[in-house]
Formats: structure tokens, C-alpha cells, sequence
């Protein structure tokens, strides 16, 4: 007689999932993550953005009282043009200047906290970073301060003859350059530390073995390095210096106004929102043309 033995199958346990649901549910699992922030951004940036657009086509004879009426006005586009095109080339040359001055700042500042600093790159870096603590208003506040026609900065200047006696130095062109540089620059030292901090040493040390001068070699080896921290860098800092308004509102006059201040006084001021609209429309889109157009130029994928 034969008998055949029974595996028992009620141990309770749920039979085993097949590797093709396993493998499907993996797969959806990363876009499963992404739902929170998609949803955050569409909300909060999405939605605004599409109201924007569509106050920007608004009929300006409107006002908010007597409400808005939607007419497709695309001539409110080349209208604010023409009229604050100054403002468009004072931004970006403010932030252009800016950049530069902080370039020749913050690149041999993030070089020596990276490279130098031993035992001290994380005080330095906290030095860097303090400022952020507190508030922008106050930061620029402070300069305002320090640059007034009766601070010491002033007259130490008027005394050693560098700066006329009627000369000032608040409610010019310096003072809102001086201001972005000084504001932004942690933005640029950060990602600059980051890139040079991973620096290999041995690639100089061969550079030095093959004769290479120091200029040589930061032009061959450590700028190349770097570029992807100077890149990242360098947008940080010039796309909020564009479209900033504080610092020209208090360390400027009306002469030293930014598209910022424009868009600020369209909107809060003479409660003009196509205008206002559509002027924040076109400080984007000149911004992206720029972004795109120098990250072509500079050719560093490691940051898009």
C-alpha cells in the first residue's frame, strides 16, 4: 500500500507574493514619494503662477474696485516694456557687477576655508553662514548705517581724501552694488566650499611633479573642478540680485531703481496688477533667457 503524505497548507500564513507585483509595486514606489511634493508645488507655485499669467491679460483699464476684466491684453507686454526697459537693464547690470564683486570675494574665501582652514574651516563657515540668522531688512538696514554721510566710514574717507567733501556714498550706485554683493554672498561661497572641499590633492601634486605653475594649474585642474559649485554658485546668487527691490529701496533713491521696486510700487502702491503681472512675467522670462543661456555656455551638466 502506498501512502501519500499530506503537507499541511492552513499554517496561517498568506501565500507568497509573485516577483512580478513585487517588482511593479518598486517601481511605483519612487512616484508614490514624489506625490507630497508635486502636490505642495502645484498648489503653492502652480496654481499662483496660472493666476498670475492670467492677471497679466487683464484689461488695464480696470482697477480693483471697479474689478478686472479678462480681454487676452497681450499689449500689456510690450507697453511696461517700453516704458520701464531702464529698470530691466539697471537690474541686471546692478546684478551683474554684484556677481563679479563676489566672485572676487567669495571664490578665494571658499578656497581658503576649504583648503586652508585646518581646524578653523567650521568657524569660518559659521562666520559665513551668521549673517543669514538674521533678517535681510536688518542686514541692509545696518548698511544703511554704516554708509550714512555722518558715519565714521564716511568720514575716515573725507579725511584721507579718497572721497570729495560733498561726496557721499549711501543713495548711490555703490551703495545697492555693495549691498547684493554683501547680502548674497553666502549663496556663492556655500556651493563654491562644497566643490572645492572634494578637491583631490593628488591631481595638484601632479600638476606641481609636471612643472605647472600655480596659475597654471588652478586654470587645468582646480577651476575645472570646481566649476560645477561655480555654476550652481553663481545662479544662486544672480537670479534673487536680479529681482531684488530692499536694497535698492533703502540704500538707493529713485534713481538706483530696479524692476523690483517697480513691480513692488505696481502692485502694493498703485494696485495696478496687469501691469504688475505682467511685468513679473517678463523679469522671468529675461531671467530663464539668462540661466539657460549661460548654463549652455558653460557647458556643466553635473548642476542641471
Amino acid at each position: 500500500m502506498t501512502v501519500l503524505a499530506q503537507v499541511p497548507t492552513g499554517s496561517g500564513q498568506p501565500p507568497p507574493t509573485p516577483p512580478a507585483a513585487r517588482s511593479g509595486r518598486h517601481r511605483l514606489l519612487p512616484y508614490l514619494l514624489l506625490l507630497p511634493g508635486a502636490a505642495w508645488l502645484l498648489v503653492f507655485f502652480g496654481v499662483p503662477l496660472v493666476q498670475l499669467a492670467a492677471a497679466s491679460l487683464y484689461d488695464p483699464s480696470g482697477s480693483l474696485s471697479t474689478g478686472y476684466a479678462f480681454t487676452w491684453a497681450f499689449g500689456n507686454y510690450p507697453d511696461v516694456l517700453q516704458a520701464y526697459w531702464p529698470q530691466f537693464l539697471r537690474s541686471f547690470g546692478y546684478a551683474g557687477v554684484a556677481l563679479v564683486l563676489a566672485l572676487l570675494l567669495g571664490y578665494p574665501l571658499a578656497y581658503a576655508i576649504a583648503q586652508k582652514a585646518g581646524r578653523w574651516k567650521n568657524l569660518l563657515l559659521v562666520c559665513v553662514v551668521a549673517p543669514m540668522f538674521t533678517s535681510f531688512l536688518v542686514r541692509t538696514l545696518a548698511w544703511k548705517t554704516i554708509l550714512s554721510d555722518n558715519g565714521a566710514l564716511v568720514g575716515l574717507l573725507r579725511d584721507v581724501h579718497l572721497l570729495a567733501p560733498d561726496g557721499r556714498l549711501l543713495a548711490t550706485p555703490f551703495a545697492v552694488v555693495l549691498g547684493l554683493t554683501y547680502n548674497f554672498l553666502p549663496f556663492l561661497v556655500l556651493p563654491l566650499y562644497a566643490s572645492l572641499e572634494r578637491l583631490d590633492h593628488r591631481l595638484l601634486e601632479a600638476a606641481s611633479d609636471l612643472y605647472a605653475s600655480p596659475l597654471h594649474a588652478f586654470r587645468r585642474v582646480t577651476l575645472p573642478l570646481s566649476m560645477p559649485g561655480l555654476v550652481a554658485g553663481t545662479l544662486l546668487f544672480f537670479i534673487p540680485a536680479s529681482g531684488d527691490y530692499i536694497n535698492a529701496e533703502l540704500l538707493g533713491t529713485p534713481n538706483e531703481y530696479m524692476i523690483g521696486n517697480v513691480i513692488d510700487s505696481a502692485f502694493l502702491v498703485r494696485l495696478d496688477y496687469p501691469q504688475g503681472a505682467a511685468l513679473s512675467f517678463l523679469l522671468m522670462a529675461a531671467i530663464l533667457a539668462v540661466v539657460f543661456g549661460y548654463l549652455r555656455r558653460a557647458g556643466t551638466e553635473e548642476v542641471l
